[in-house]
Formats: C-alpha cells, structure tokens, sequence
C-alpha cells in the first residue's frame, strides 16, 4: 500500500458509518477544541472514569500513515491531510463507543463535522483563553501551524476561524489553568447533565427549517443557527422585558460562535408595538447599521416580537433571512412556526402582513421560568387550542394542563413539543392558508371570536391575546352545540378546563365590558373571512373540527349577549 493511500477508509468501513447512531446509553464522545485545549489528557482521564476505551486522532494518523503528520503535511499538503483525518475519525466512530480527542482543525471542517454529527457521538469543546493556550503550546514548535511563527498569532488566526465551528459543539466546558483532574470532572458532570434538544421539521421543501425545543439553547444559539444563515451576521430584536432577562446569554452564545453583531433594537413590550410606526422605526434603524440581504433578523421574545421581527425581515430589502427564539409559551406554541408575520391595522390584529418562514427556530424552555404566571397561563390557551384540533391531547391537556400552568418543566415540554408537532404537520400541508376547507385555517379555532376581544381591548394589556383565544375556544364549542354540531358536553369541558387552568372562559370573566354591536362589527372585518360572509372554525369533538361559513349571524348574536356581552 502506498503511502499516498495508507489512511484511505475501506470500503466495509464507509458502509457502517451510515449505519444508525449508537443509543444514547453508550455514545461516543469527541473532544474539539484549539492546540494545547487538553483534549488528550483529558480524554485519557475521561475515558477512565466513563468505561470506555481511548483514542487520539493524531496518533491513529501517523499510525496508519507511517509517518508524522509534519511530514504529511509537507508532502500532500493539507487537503489530503484533512480527507485522511475524516476517515479515521469515521473508522473509529463507526465501532464501539469511545472517547475520542481530535486535531484541532478536525472539526473546523465542514465535512468531518458532519461526519461526526452523523455518527451520533456527544461532541464537547474544550474552550481555552488565549493566556492559558499560549502557555500550554510552549515548546511545540514541531506541529506544523506553530513552525516560523509566533505562536500568539498563529493562535489568535486559529481561533477566529475555528471558533464558529467549535460552537456547533454539544456541550461547552471552558477550561482554566485548574488540574486536569478537576476539569475532567467538570466533563463528566457537564456531558451528564446536557440535554439533547428535540428537534422537529416544518416539510416545506427548499424552505423547510428545524424546530428544536429544549434547555439551553440560548447558550448555544450561534453554532445552532450558524449553519442555516447564509453569513453570521445578525441584528436581533427583542422588547424591553425580556432584554435583561435573556438578550446576555444569546448575545454571548452568537459572539462564541462568530457572530458580528449590527445592531441590538428594543421595542415597548405588548400589542401597542406591532403597528407601522414602530416597523419603520426598526427597519430604519437596522438599515442604518449595514442591514445587508446576508444579515439575519432574529426574534427574541414572545408573539409580538416574533411578528414585527418576521415582517420587518419580510420587507427589508425585499426579504432577509430570519430566525425565531421565541421566549413564551404562547409564542413557543404557535406563532413561532409556521411564517405568520404582521402588525395591527385600527381594523384589526394582523391585518398587513406576510409570509415568511424562518431558517430555524429554538425554543429554550428555560426562558419559560421568568414568564409572569398570567402569561404562561395565556400561553396555554393555545396548548389547549391544539389539543382540542388534535384529539389526543386534548386528553392529556385535562389531565396535566394544571401542571402546565403551574410551570412543571416536563409538563411544560411535552405541551411544547405536541403543538409544534401539530403545527409543523398543518403548515406543511397547507402553508398560506389556501385550503377551501379546513388545512391551516383550523388553527383559527377560537381566534375569530378573540381576535375581535382584543382589536375591541385596542390592545392595551387589559386583555392578552390568550386570554382572549381562551374566551374564544369557549364560544366556538358553545356556537358548536348551539348549531347541533356537538353535544353540550364539549362547551362544558372546555369552559370548565380553562377555568381550572385559571383562564378567563367567558366573557363576563374579562376585565372590561364589550358590546354585540362592536364584537360583531370586528369578526364582519375579520381576514378570514369570505365572500362577505363570517367563518368560523367550529367542532365536533376533540380531534373532529371544521370551517364554516354557513352561520347565522343572529346565533352569533344570541351567544354574545347570552354569554356576557352587552
């Protein structure tokens, strides 16, 4: 065998690298990280505590080559150099688990990424200071990046152009000049406690996108996002709650992965926010900046925020990439997914806007924990929507909705998880709502009814869009009984579910008072309308809901007044 070819992947190899991953009891883990981050000391340690045999890349290189990898370098050049490298990494991840500690420039390349993302393994990046990496490569002028150079800045070019790529990483651990023993420890507790983030696909072609849903993402946004934008470029906007509260963490996850940052653009919390003025107000603002058709607008906060962010991508220079970081359980359950953007008319809620999907959307169930509980309970409104279009988890909304509410993590995840399921199917069938019956439009159960609650509301915060899809759900199933669709049990479930889950059911349990009159003249301008005529989305049982356009406006009317309008 030449040693042109000595470290080529034999052809019985490359056939088990497609194989499925290794379950997650036993997967391999892979170290990144720069020169001197200490991937083979502390891979050897981490071995030993784990169970699991070790090997170095390097090592296994020269091995199978014959001679160091200097030499390699000098004589094939780096290419060749980085082909032969992606097939020993595969060859190794493609048998039992291990640990593995990889070259520093391993998984700065895209394809031997990959590869190690196909294998399943846990991938974990030793972060080092500049200070402490300088320290640790002295006397290691033999590696070929060090040789006639100053190593500071040898390290410092490294760095900006691994770095992005070492973010992709699972689990971070930064390292400092403590013990090998305590780091490898630190290892260990933090590859333990990383949670692998659900991941879901909206189907929609060359427009399809991942919904990832779980803890921690804001940390790890920039590697996560990074490989769906067409540059790492970002403007982010967010309202003036949540920035204390969660801009810190994705601004530092963006900055480890690359990002440069244009522009950071707070806008007043609540519904008051989505109308033109503060669009041009933003647009302006991110255009002012270097807003470029490569930049991405990136959402950070709840429905609100999503929707101006969304049409302000939208419209910027006739479109922008986008990505949703939705910080609600409202917005993590609905507005998030699907490419709904828009603002408010003095018409009504929602009526200018567009489609516009977004490259990824992460939703951090940790920002669940700093809502205010009027907002997750609003929030659930829209689970509790879901479950009623869906059937089964209707099911499960009864019997765990109150420890949704109640901001129990588990509960809160699967409720995530179930409505983003239901919603990414329903968008990929039928994405700008253009069914003649049923399709996308189904997700408006309730949303005729409280739409009209919150233009009549002008959006002030007296009544929150939940709240008001709340009382909303409780009339279609009333409306729905009253027509003979369903029996009366259905108005009675759900009205009594909500109430428990401390929503407002009815409309006598609103804050204010509303008239027939001004409730009947919002839905009579309602978009989904057609032919003139008012649509609803009415129900025969949980999981067997419909449009309609054949309902008389005098039962519409009854209902109202029977149920608390005035």
């Amino acid at each position: 065998m030449s040693r042109n070819s000595a470290i080529d992947l034999p052809a019985e190899v490359a056939s088990a690298a497609s194989a499925p991953p290794p379950a997650a009891a036993a997967r391999s883990v892979v170290l990144v990280g720069m020169p001197g981050a200490g991937k083979t000391a502390i891979g050897k340690r981490l071995a030993a505590r784990l169970g699991l045999p070790f090997r170095d890349a390097d090592a296994e290189i020269e091995s199978a080559a014959g001679m160091p990898i200097t030499e390699i370098f000098s004589r094939y050049g780096e290419p060749h150099f980085r082909d032969g490298e992606r097939r020993v990494i595969t060859r190794l991840l493609a048998g039992p688990p291990l640990v593995l500690a990889t070259g520093g420039g391993a998984f700065a390349d895209a394809a031997t990424r990959r590869a190690i993302k196909a294998s399943g393994a846990a991938t974990l990046w030793l972060r080092c200071s500049m200070a402490t990496l300088l320290r640790r490569v002295a006397g290691r002028e033999h590696r070929p990046m060090f040789l006639n150079a100053d190593p500071a800045e040898v390290l410092q070019r490294l760095m900006s152009a691994r770095h992005p790529s070492y973010a992709e990483a699972d689990v971070t651990v930064t390292c400092t000049d403590e013990s090998p023993e305590v780091t490898t420890r630190r290892v260990e507790e933090a590859l333990a406690a990383a949670v692998t983030p659900q991941r879901l696909s909206v189907g929609l072609g060359d427009r399809g996108y991942d919904v990832l849903v779980g803890p921690g993402l804001l940390a790890r946004a920039g590697g996560l996002i990074g490989p769906v934008l067409p540059a790492r470029k970002a403007v982010v906007l967010t309202d003036a709650s949540v920035a204390p509260l969660h801009l810190p963490a994705l601004r530092a996850g963006l900055e480890a992965a690359g990002f440069d940052m244009l522009a950071e653009v707070a806008v007043p919390p609540g519904e008051a926010s989505k109308d033109f003025s503060r669009l041009q107000e933003v647009l302006e603002t991110v255009l002012s900046e270097g807003l470029d058709r490569r930049t991405a607008v990136i959402a950070l906060g709840g429905g609100v925020v999503g929707d101006l962010a969304g049409f302000a991508a939208a419209v910027a220079m006739r479109g922008v990439p986008f990505v949703q970081i939705p910080t609600t359980l409202l917005a993590q359950v609905d507005s998030s997914v699907g490419g709904k953007t828009g603002v408010n008319l003095r018409a009504g809620k929602n009526l200018a806007g567009a489609f516009h999907q977004p490259r990824i959307v992460l939703a951090d169930t940790d920002t669940l924990a700093t809502l205010p509980a009027r907002e997750l309970r609003a929030g659930y409104a829209e689970v509790a929507k879901h479950g009623l279009l869906q059937g089964a988890l209707w099911n499960w909304c009864e019997q765990h909705g109150t420890a949704v509410v109640a901001g129990e993590s588990a509960a809160l995840t699967h409720a995530v998880l179930e409505s983003c399921r239901l919603k990414a199917a329903v968008v990929a069938a039928d994405e700008r709502e253009e069914s003649a019956e049923g399709g996308r439009a189904l997700l408006n159960l309730g949303h005729t009814f409280g739409h009209a609650l919150e233009a009549e509301a002008r959006f002030d915060g007296t009544v929150l869009h939940g709240e008001a899809v709340a009382v909303g759900l409780g009339l279609a199933a009333s409306l729905s009984a009253r027509l003979g669709h369903c029996s009366q049990e259905w108005p009675s479930r759900v009205i009594a579910h909500l109430a428990a889950c401390g929503l407002p059911s009815r409309i006598a349990d609103l804050p204010r008072r509303f008239t027939v009159e001004a409730l009947m003249g919002r839905m009579a301008k309602d978009k989904k309308n057609r032919d003139g005529k008012m649509r609803f989305v009415l129900m025969r049982a949980a999981g067997d809901c419909f449009t309609s356009s054949e309902v008389p406006a005098e039962a519409v009317t009854a209902l109202l007044r029977d149920e608390g309008a005035g």
